[in-house]
């Protein structure tokens, strides 16, 4: 499934968005067999409503509109023909699994691809960097369902959890990360174990992998993901990776590099540079072919560590991680700064999430936070505010405007931002 439009910058991007949108929830099925009062695509969209407007009051804002002026914004920016309530969404999309927004990501990633968006987020030898981690989105020692993961306690209390693992497109330097479908942290069927990070992220390697692998893509991830089987699992989907990985839990491959640091066999490149009044100096170790771990089946990965020192001699930085791309003198810094992004996936996805008004966290929208990032990319006019206004600003004023204020549509909306903030409107001739 496609976008209804090229990857190239457009004025009416919101309103091909929710057309898009609306193509895909049409799809979701409807096990209702009793009321039918509000429609599946109603009750989806109002859902994406409330998260991209980061309101959880959006709607019923919207119905009093309704009821003042005889018109409100559900219906003309997101296409709702009836509003629905929030008891309404939670039962009606409930039992929709969520891999029936896979869809929206592949075209997402497709568009942009097309229309070569994806070119500013190339890193090392080409490749894309997607960086996956885990976080936890909902937490209770009473509320819990079958899905739920569970930690027993020493003192005999119980907490059930949802957690899920977020593969996102990140790249040195660029503010912007692209998430990818999420997998979730859930009791598998016809497995014993509790499931974990290392699981889930196995099984979005084995589902989505092999679609990915044409872009060019170079995994990043923590030490927790530094472990043989799932260093294979990537080889296997024919990706490359680049993970963290300490001497705690590489015993084996750290006694190697102590031995060839001994030996002089081990390869070191000594960068200095300087950063405002300060000076600093980039200390570069690398080997390649090194065993993971201890057998004779271990793998052989490529090893590289930074160590970055202050003029005063303090240690400002120090990490090392576990390749297969083959590491030289060249590359060096560049396979370390495209392992550092990792903490893109934390910091500009998950907390972004949970802390920037979308409320992951408190669980009334997921995943649709991929639409957002591109109107930043391709929206004219979205484009035009955002240069000017602050996202945190941008969301209040879209917030305050919609309460208030009825507009034909998102072009009517950012034209009247536009023109309040006496913006040169943008050309999209």
């Amino acid at each position: 499934m496609s976008f209804p439009f090229q990857a190239n910058v457009h004025p009416d991007t919101f309103d091909r968005l929710v057309e898009y949108l609306r193509s895909v929830v049409e799809r979701f099925p409807d096990e209702r067999t009793g009321d039918s009062t509000y429609s599946m695509t109603d009750a989806s969209l109002g859902a994406f409503s409330v998260f991209f407007t980061q309101s959880p009051s959006f709607l019923g804002f919207q119905r009093n509109l309704q009821v003042t002026k005889g018109c409100n914004n559900a219906l003309t920016l997101f296409g709702i023909g009836q509003i629905p309530t929030d008891n309404h969404i939670r039962n009606l999309l409930d039992p929709v699994p969520p891999s029936a927004v896979s869809p929206v990501f592949a075209a997402v990633v497709e568009a942009l691809h097309a229309g070569g968006q994806l070119e500013a987020y190339r890193s090392i030898s080409g490749d894309l960097l997607v960086a996956m981690d885990g976080t936890q989105y909902f937490s209770s020692t009473k509320i819990h369902c079958s899905q739920c993961s569970v930690t027993e306690h020493s003192n005999g209390t119980i907490t059930y959890a949802h957690s899920v693992v977020t593969p996102v497109i990140v790249a040195p330097g660029n503010p912007r990360v692209l998430p990818l479908e999420p997998e979730f942290i859930t009791p598998q069927d016809g497995h014993k174990k509790q499931d974990c990070e290392n699981a889930a992220a196995k099984r979005w390697l084995g589902q989505f992998g092999a679609r990915y692998r044409p872009l060019g893509i170079t995994i990043l991830g923590d030490d927790l993901y530094c472990k043989q089987p799932l260093c294979e699992a990537i080889r296997r989907e024919g990706l490359i990776f680049i993970q963290v990985c300490k001497p705690d839990s590489h015993k084996t491959l750290y006694e190697w590099v102590a031995g060839l640091a001994a030996t002089g066999d081990l390869q070191t490149l000594t960068i200095k540079r300087r950063q405002g009044k300060r000076r600093y100096t980039d200390s570069y170790r690398f080997v390649n072919q090194v065993p993971l771990r201890d057998g004779d089946d271990a793998l052989k990965v490529n090893w590289c560590e930074l160590t970055t020192t202050r003029d005063d001699d303090k240690v400002v930085y120090k990490n090392a991680f576990a390749t297969n791309h083959t590491i030289t003198a060249a590359n060096v810094a560049e396979v370390v700064r495209a392992g550092r992004a990792r903490w893109k996936v934390e910091n500009e996805n998950n907390n972004t999430l949970k802390t920037k008004g979308y409320h992951l966290s408190h669980n009334f929208g997921h995943g649709k936070q991929h639409l957002s990032v591109l109107l930043d990319l391709l929206d004219a006019g979205y484009q035009c505010i955002r240069q000017f206004l602050p996202r945190k600003t941008f969301f209040d004023d879209l917030r305050a405007l919609t309460r208030y204020l009825y507009f034909d549509g998102w072009e009517a909306l950012m034209a009247f931002m536009i023109k309040g903030l006496e913006l040169e409107a943008p050309d999209t001739s």
